[in-house]
């Protein structure tokens, strides 16, 4: 299949200057070119001759060699069409001749070559003896054990992963039984003579890789009675060998899950890796961490595979709880501990059940000692060198892995919680800041707190467990909490003790005389230097105003003279959360005083809105002007009164004094998208939280959304459009019919100027406001179909969605197929509205119709964009509205899908393919409607 002489270096020249290019120092141009030539060469026939002469070549870089072996791999697996069946048999002994030549050279190329060889194996369905072919060729020569290991490996990767293979279900399982299930004993009995035939090869990598890829065929029960579990077991000791070993020990343990169908195979393995407990100390006190942390794997999922007989037989298997516990307990450098959480929570939870209390009441000593672990863990590193303010020594990269971290050790806390309960983890806890406000504290002061990583760990862990702790709780926290309100100013315990504070508020809600010397401890914090307490203040006074509203009602006066003080101090996401909190005081107001405590609230805000607008003069001050409407967002969207039908909503009262001014500074920053956004996102939120009281504004709100729309071509004029078709729709029974019709023309209004965008500006320049537009659509065809349906514009607006098919991006892709399948789903038996049984038969004819004069062409974007242009995640509903489209038309969609098959580009699509599709087409139409539909 290849040469070796001047004219197979003149073939593959081209391909090495343009891998050449790619990796040199050239413009990005000639990068561009160089790329599309080499994938133009890799769809090419040549590529089959070529790539064979660059292998066999000597002076090809190895670089270039790793190409051509990736280049035949892909040949192989997508393109086996392009050759004559007959000669599979010449390429088969081509690349056995190539693995022959590279038993001993790179293992990339190598391992590209027997993917090669595995992948034509499936495909070559006459070649009935692989493993023989294969054993025979590559196997009489010592230094090609390798070689027949790696073929070993990736064959059943390959197997498994052949749905990208052109085969049928059915020949790919036939195959499958072939080349695996029928060849699992002979390769057992290959790796075992194998490990046995010398010392290196007992502790061969390879070898290991190899029984950890034909575990699902080879049942586990035959390699644990085999000898090579004591290969895999010994091969621990070894360097070279100790990652394979330990991976394969993990995989044989996910085999074993199945406990009461492997109760034997599981008792040798437990003896086994009980044995080697004595390491996890040897490796922790002196040995590699990567050892210690494969050990710490080992017992972790050997746990994780048998958690239910530990909670069976909780004594029998309490060593192999110990041993996990040991590895979290010994885990100094905290780089193993994470590979244990996933066993304490599935342990978590048979623990919890009524039918394993023993095993619970036999283990709770171990979760005890568990969250004495875990609390030690959380502590904070002591800074070694002369900046005790630097924990991590500058690695930032390692500070951020330590807290997350510290939040996954959070988890396991909660685990512990429930399995020997809430009390008794708050209590060990509450006794660590005990002893060190006894120990430590006469020696504290806001310039230097001694051991302050002791206090802030168990401040942490309380934190943790906030969630499993009932507000009713009444014997650790009332001792708690004024201790907590006492800790002196240092920055990560002021930062601890106020978050501990704001995850009890709930608690607080419930024992109000803890209210005031807890709020007055976070309130003093905003003055604080560090930037961390402020943020944490003004989160925990977030949730404390949440909470505790009702407490707070009479209060609502004196906490906005503090929220208007330090409302400018604070960075904008902190303002956000303070707002929220008091938003939520002002919402619980009688609804006599809303009006006015609104008001109070939001002036401020408005003036301080409006002055900043006009002095908006760079895109730093439009961007302030845009985080501070977010502010007025928050009230609208938390203060939310129930208002009796048929009076004045106070909150509305309010909205339409503002309303003005909203108005003016969207007309006055068109062009400025956040701005924009922000202004629309508070008319949404008015729609949402006001829903018909909202109606008195909704003829200027309308007007603004057109013209705003009309001027800017910004998608978030046309949330606000869906807000308001969804809250007046014909559905809502306080809306009269007029208010509904004069909706409907606002609707139909921004879709004219959508139309009318669409017409001068491509797609692609658009992608957002599509999304925008079609989620639109969405909403008018479930809320106005009687109304859209018959509409002129129904015809145009499909037009678009054939045009917005062209683009690549997947979100305004999945809303024009939503709309496009809405729209199917009218034209037969399942209607997206849940107001009609069944779509009625006029909405039926005026779909089909639609469909018979344009659905050759979606079928054509479909088709093209399911085998070329949609990105993965559009393929399910890109699906759906071709099989919906098949079964409304079904004459009529088989020789569109034909047509189009035949119009792509040559070599796009194979016979066996486009047989393929035809024949699921045709088995889907005729199930759906078998005396309407015949291909034949």
């Amino acid at each position: 299949m290849a040469s070796n002489g001047v004219a197979a270096q003149q073939a593959f020249a081209p391909v090495l200057s343009a891998l050449a290019t790619l990796q040199g120092n050239v413009e990005r141009t000639q990068k561009s070119q160089a790329h599309d030539f080499l994938e133009k060469f890799q769809k090419s026939p040549e590529a089959w001759t070529t790539t064979h002469s660059m292998l066999q070549y000597a002076d090809v870089t190895s670089e270039a060699k790793v190409f051509a072996a990736t280049t035949l791999k892909g040949k192989i697996t997508y393109d086996i069409d392009q050759l004559p069946r007959e000669s599979l048999v010449e390429l088969r002994d081509s690349i056995l001749s190539l693995l022959s030549s590279y038993r001993s050279g790179l293992r990339p190329i190598r391992t590209q070559l027997c993917v090669c060889l595995a992948n034509l194996a499936i495909q070559m369905t006459e070649w009935k003896d692989v493993l023989q072919v294969v054993v025979s060729t590559l196997g009489n020569n010592p230094e090609s054990g390798d070689c027949v290991l790696e073929f070993l490996r990736v064959l059943p990767e390959e197997v498994t992963e052949g749905r990208k293979i052109t085969l049928t279900e059915e020949e790919l399982d036939a195959r499958t039984t072939e080349l695996l299930g029928d060849n699992a004993a002979q390769v057992l009995r290959l790796l075992t003579q194998y490990s046995q035939s010398s010392a290196s090869a007992a502790v061969n990598p390879q070898l290991m890789e190899c029984i950890t890829s034909w575990l699902r065929e080879i049942p586990v029960s035959e390699i644990v009675k085999s000898p090579l579990l004591g290969t895999i077991v010994d091969a621990l000791s070894s360097d070279s060998s100790f990652e394979a070993a330990v991976e394969c020990l993990c995989a044989i343990f996910k085999e074993t899950r199945d406990v009461d169908d492997n109760i034997d195979v599981i008792r040798t393995l437990f003896l086994r890796v009980t044995s080697l407990r004595s390491k996890i100390a040897e490796t922790a006190e002196g040995g590699d961490p990567d050892t210690f942390k494969g050990f710490a794997r080992l017992f972790a999922e050997a746990g994780e595979a048998w958690v239910i007989l530990i909670a069976r037989m909780p004594t029998q298997f309490r060593p192999l709880v110990e041993s996990v516990l040991e590895c979290a307990a010994r885990d100094k450098d905290k780089e193993a501990i994470s590979l244990t959480f996933n066993f304490w929570y599935e342990l978590k939870l048979y623990l919890v059940l009524e039918k394993y209390i023993e095993a619970r009441v036999q283990l709770v000593d171990v979760f005890s000692r568990l969250v004495d672990i875990m609390i030690k863990h959380l502590e904070f590193p002591v800074p070694h060198g002369p900046d005790e303010g630097d924990l991590f020594d500058g690695d930032r990269e390692q500070e951020e892995k330590f807290r997350e971290f510290r939040h996954q050790m959070g988890d396991v806390l909660k685990d512990c919680c429930e399995v020997i309960g809430v009390t008794e983890c708050l209590s060990k806890s509450f006794e660590l800041i005990q002893r060190w406000v006894t120990t430590y504290a006469p020696q504290a002061s806001d310039n230097k707190v001694p051991h302050w990583q002791e206090l802030e760990a168990p401040l942490f862990s309380m934190r943790a467990m906030g969630r499993m702790v009932d507000k009713e709780e009444n014997i650790i926290l009332p001792q708690l909490m004024p201790l907590i309100v006492l800790i002196p100013d240092h920055e990560k315990v002021r930062f601890a003790a106020i978050m501990v504070l704001g995850r009890y508020t709930e608690w607080t809600s419930e024992h109000p005389d803890f209210l005031e010397p807890q709020l007055n401890y976070i309130i003093a914090a905003f003055n604080n230097k560090s930037k961390d307490v402020v943020r944490a203040a003004a989160m925990a006074l977030k949730f404390f105003c949440v909470d505790c509203k009702t407490l707070l009602v009479g209060h609502a006066a004196q906490l906005e003279t503090f929220y208007e003080s330090i409302l400018d101090k604070l960075p904008p996401a902190s303002q956000e959360e303070v707002t929220e909190g008091v938003a939520s005081v002002v919402s619980v107001q009688p609804i006599d005083r809303l009006y006015e405590t609104l008001k109070l609230y939001c002036d401020p805000i408005v003036r301080k809105l409006m002055a900043k607008a006009n002095a908006a003069h760079d895109e730093k001050g439009k961007l302030a002007v845009a985080d501070h409407l977010q502010l007025l967002t928050l009230f609208i969207q938390v203060v939310n009164p129930y208002v009796p039908s048929g009076q004045e909503n106070p909150a509305v009262k309010y909205c339409q004094e503002i309303f003005p001014i909203l108005r003016a500074i969207v007309n006055n920053f068109n062009g400025f998208t956040p701005i924009c956004e922000r202004v629309c996102r508070c008319w949404r939120y008015m729609l949402i939280s006001y829903r018909t009281a909202m109606q008195p504004l909704l003829p200027q709100l309308a007007e603004n959304l057109v013209s705003g729309f009309a001027s800017s071509r910004l998608g978030c004029f046309l949330w606000v459009t869906s807000s308001v078709v969804r809250e007046f729709s014909d559905e809502r029974e306080l809306v009269d019919q007029a208010t509904t019709e004069a909706i409907y023309q606002f609707f139909e209004q921004q879709c004219l100027t959508m139309l009318r965008a669409l017409d001068k500006v491509p797609p692609e320049d658009l992608p957002d406001v599509i999304e925008d537009f079609f989620r639109l659509l969405i909403d008018a065809l479930l809320y106005y179909p009687y109304r859209f349906l018959p509409s002129p514009l129904f015809s145009p607006i499909f037009d678009a969605a054939l045009t917005a098919l062209t683009l690549q991006q997947a979100e305004p892709l999945r809303a024009t197929l939503h709309y496009l399948r809405d729209v199917l789903g009218y034209g037969g038996d399942n209607p997206p509205s849940t107001a009609f049984a069944k779509s009625p038969p006029e909405f039926q004819r005026i779909v089909k119709a639609l469909l018979t004069a344009k659905g050759e062409i979606l079928v054509q974007r479909i088709l093209t964009g399911l085998m070329f242009n949609f990105p993965r995640d559009n393929m399910s509903d890109a699906s759906g509205v071709l099989l919906a489209l098949v079964e409304l038309l079904p004459d009529s969609v088989a020789p569109w899908i034909l047509s189009t098959i035949q119009m792509l580009p040559a070599g796009s699509v194979s016979q066996n393919e486009s047989d393929r599709v035809m024949g699921s087409i045709n088995k889907y139409a005729v199930f759906t409607r078998p005396s309407k539909f015949n291909l034949s």
